[in-house]
């Protein structure tokens, strides 16, 4: 797949289970086209607390940041503190905290959909990729 191109349509950007054979391919073509790259390992979350904590740390979200639903859309759809010609967040390990607060984990991906809404309409590409082994969330597609 030609992850270059298809990085760079905003109108399909959002929330996406990680491809199974192409992270090194998708994280090249996402650097080539000037996106920032965010890692967040949610190994071993077992809460909305530890779920925040770990996406704010891996984001480097600035210390204004409230660590409840509302800030993570804030901080989200900012990024003012990494400015890129578009963004890619990989949630890793993403079972465990499904498994254990599967609610939050949920609520967790729309706020990232909605952010990615928002960044749309600026024309810029805000995706999130999503590595789970399971299936449980119906509306998470894949890529392509």
């Amino acid at each position: 797949m030609n992850y270059q191109s298809l990085l760079m349509r905003v109108e399909q950007a959002g929330v996406y289970h990680m491809p199974l054979d192409g992270e090194a391919d998708l994280v090249s073509a996402a650097e080539r086209n000037g996106h920032f790259v965010f890692r967040v390992d949610l190994f071993g979350a077992r809460n909305k607390a530890e779920l925040l904590d770990r996406i704010a740390g891996a984001m480097r979200f600035p210390e204004w940041f409230g660590h409840n639903w509302d800030a993570l859309f804030d901080c989200l759809a900012d990024l003012g503190w990494c400015p890129a010609e578009g963004y890619i967040v990989i949630l890793e390990h993403c079972d465990g905290v499904h498994g254990r607060a599967e609610a939050d984990f949920v609520q967790t991906l729309q706020i990232f959909e909605a952010a990615a809404s928002e960044w749309r309409e600026q024309g810029i590409p805000f995706w999130c990729f999503v590595d789970m082994q399971a299936d449980g969330i119906n509306w998470l597609s894949d890529i392509g």
